[in-house]
């Protein structure tokens, strides 16, 4: 299970499917055939392979591995880094790559990351990896944290894939007893992995560039039944582009009431100001003052609200803790008083399915 572990994390480390150039040539849907930039006219530059465009799908077909199938999806892109993120059906990893001073890193890596938030300004995790660095020729070496060694081996290599055939890049890294070669072609980025240990490989290869897509994501969202004292949930679709700002869709979806015997959650001129999981392992979530203004509630209907919001957003961030702010300042209305650094908690005890 461990080395398995390892062939996984090794994969998923080296996705290299960015959107910082600003690149038009990427056709989807097995319609591709590339070559790198004439190499007696210009100087190769990293941006020549860091193709990945906004609102792309990068799928991936697997071989010798239940996990070596993913899928590649960009959530921001800002300034020379973009966000992305990969699901090989067993667990979601967010990272955060950058394209600067002549290298390729990933500043930041998240497992486990089901919710959507931009991370892009986030601190730079202890241990940065470099994907790529110039100049892009053969030789050109550098040594990982962990002591394996990374090179650019080959620059024309034709490496046929499901989506095309491309002249790419050979990226070779090795460690003790394991090997990765990584393929990149021009404008488009990660074409084809393969991993080789104690005589395991595993592969991952460029099945279908999807352009124009969404993030699809679906959200469990709670809503008070007055009649009855319980909360309701219902599974709502939420479908993001690069760069959508995920609290906006949620005040939306709150706003969009189910049909049933349900009351409202959030008014008609509340908004959401802030949303963001803390590094306490907590959600923070802010209203402004309408919130409060256009409730109208008894303490009863309040605290149905109240648990409405905790339950959603606490569930979809995975924590258990909430904090609910109206203008940066502790909730306090004529039934309940919150004071700083006091939480609500996701309770789905009262809690059925609308059907």
């Amino acid at each position: 299970m461990r080395k398995i572990l390892l062939i996984i994390s090794l994969l998923i480390s080296l996705l290299l499917l960015s959107s910082c150039a600003d690149k038009d040539s990427v056709k989807p849907d097995g319609d591709n055939t590339s070559t790198p930039p004439n190499t007696n006219a210009e100087v190769l530059t990293i941006k020549d392979y860091f193709g990945q465009q906004e609102n792309s799908k990068y799928v991936y077909e697997g071989q010798g591995n239940e996990f070596a199938s993913y899928t590649v999806y960009m959530d921001y892109k800002a300034g020379n880094r973009v966000q992305q993120r990969s699901n090989n059906g067993g667990t979601e990893m967010v990272k955060v790559l950058e394209n600067k001073d002549g290298e390729l890193r990933i500043l930041l890596s998240r497992g486990e990351c089901y919710y959507r938030e931009n991370l892009t300004q986030a601190p730079s995790s202890s241990n940065v990896e470099i994907l790529l660095k110039e100049p892009l020729e053969i030789g050109t070496s550098w040594t990982l944290a962990d002591s394996r060694i990374r090179s650019i081996t080959n620059l024309q290599v034709e490496v046929t894939t499901p989506s095309g055939t491309y002249k790419t890049l050979e990226v070779t890294t090795e460690g003790k007893g394991d090997k990765t070669l990584d393929y990149y072609a021009p404008n488009i980025g990660l074409v084809k992995s393969v991993f080789t240990s104690n005589g395991v490989e595993v592969s991952s290869t460029l099945s279908k560039l999807e352009t124009n897509v969404s993030f699809i994501q679906t959200v469990r969202f709670y809503f008070p039944n007055t009649n009855v004292d319980k909360l309701y949930y219902i599974n709502k679709e939420l479908s993001f582009k690069t760069n959508d700002i995920t609290k906006i869709f949620f005040e939306n979806a709150f706003k969009d009431l189910p049909k049933g015997n349900l009351a409202k959650v959030l008014g008609p001129n509340a908004k959401i100001k802030s949303l963001y999981l803390n590094q306490d392992n907590r959600v923070y979530i802010d209203f402004s003052k309408e919130f409060l203004s256009e409730m109208n509630a008894g303490s009863s209907y309040e605290n149905l609200i109240l648990q409405s919001i905790t339950n959603t957003i606490g569930t979809y961030y995975g924590v258990d803790k909430v904090s609910i702010t109206i203008e940066g300042n502790p909730y306090v209305s004529g039934h309940i008083g919150m004071k700083k650094n006091e939480f609500f908690t996701v309770n789905l005890t009262n809690s059925v399915e609308l059907k």
